[in-house]
């Protein structure tokens, strides 16, 4: 696969060696899983769609916490269609309470972003995908209903908008998912595209593969984009974007892929039932 992209500091090139991952054991046990991250100190966070709950657990596979259920009170989700967790925080895309839910990385509550209801057209977001925090602590959110990226600070004040109809070469289609450099810039996952913005919201970069992405990821400097079927990934460290496809050894056949991430030089991919982990070969 070729992907061509036109952003102002890097250049991706043909993908023409692939890198081999050998497996090493699974972690969890899944009704459903819908999406998976992961903070600094190794704390796993898993969203499940058939039950409504986020569980925290480590690198051994271990419940730390679950929290959830079907509902609207705090805690509670409607599917819970994505998590990003830094050291301190984890935030939940809670897609049909049209919120952000907010944590601490034991899980404890700490408030929820909800505008849909707001009289201000700008800062409305409805259906949430997906919501990343940069390092500088603003939080930006996959708005599905418009198909755009709503930017709010860290207590959940709105600053901008961006990406929407209005936005030409930029303008989203059918957004799925976020992901937040340690650079500050957006990645987004928009059909068989990867659509960069600055942290400013201006449009710097773009990336057109032969099959629709389902999951962006960006682990400290790691970038991972999955498929289907497949796995893509590139240090953003490297003065030329290399995205790389994944060679996974002794994987189960008809594995369904949800995501994928680097961490601590290890693959792991999330099934809708487990989670599989690969070492570097």
């Amino acid at each position: 696969m070729k992907l061509i992209l036109s952003l102002f500091f890097l250049t991706f090139i043909t993908i023409s060696f692939p890198q081999e991952f050998q497996f090493e054991s699974t972690i969890g046990q899944f009704k459903n899983a819908s999406s998976f991250y992961v903070n600094p100190a190794g704390f796993i966070y898993v969203t499940d769609a058939n039950t409504d709950e986020v569980c925290a657990i480590d690198t051994s596979g271990n419940i730390l916490r679950k929290i959830g259920g079907y509902g609207w009170k705090e805690s509670s989700f409607d599917n819970p269609a994505d998590i990003f967790a830094d050291a301190l925080k984890v935030y939940v895309a809670d897609k049909n309470n049209n919120r952000i839910q907010r944590f601490d990385k034991n899980l404890n509550y700490n408030f929820q972003i909800y505008t849909h209801d707001s009289d201000v057209e700008a800062e409305r977001f409805g259906y949430p995908l997906s919501a990343v925090m940069s390092n500088q602590g603003d939080v930006f959110i996959l708005d599905s209903e418009n198909s755009r990226i709503v930017k709010f600070d860290i207590f959940g004040n709105f600053i901008q908008n961006f990406g929407g109809y209005d936005y030409g070469n930029y303008a989203l289609q059918k957004p799925r998912q976020l992901a937040v450099s340690m650079q500050n810039n957006i990645f987004v996952i928009d059909g068989d595209q990867i659509i960069i913005f600055d942290q400013y919201g201006n449009g710097v970069g773009k990336a057109s593969g032969k099959e629709d992405f389902t999951s962006i990821r960006i682990i400290f400097n790691w970038l991972t984009v999955t498929s289907a079927q497949r796995i893509y990934i590139a240090n953003l460290n490297s003065p030329e974007l290399n995205l790389k496809e994944v060679i996974l050894n002794d994987i189960e056949e008809n594995i369904q892929i949800v995501s994928s991430f680097i961490f601590n030089k290890k693959l792991y991919l999330l099934s809708t039932k487990k989670i599989f982990v690969y070492s570097r070969i």
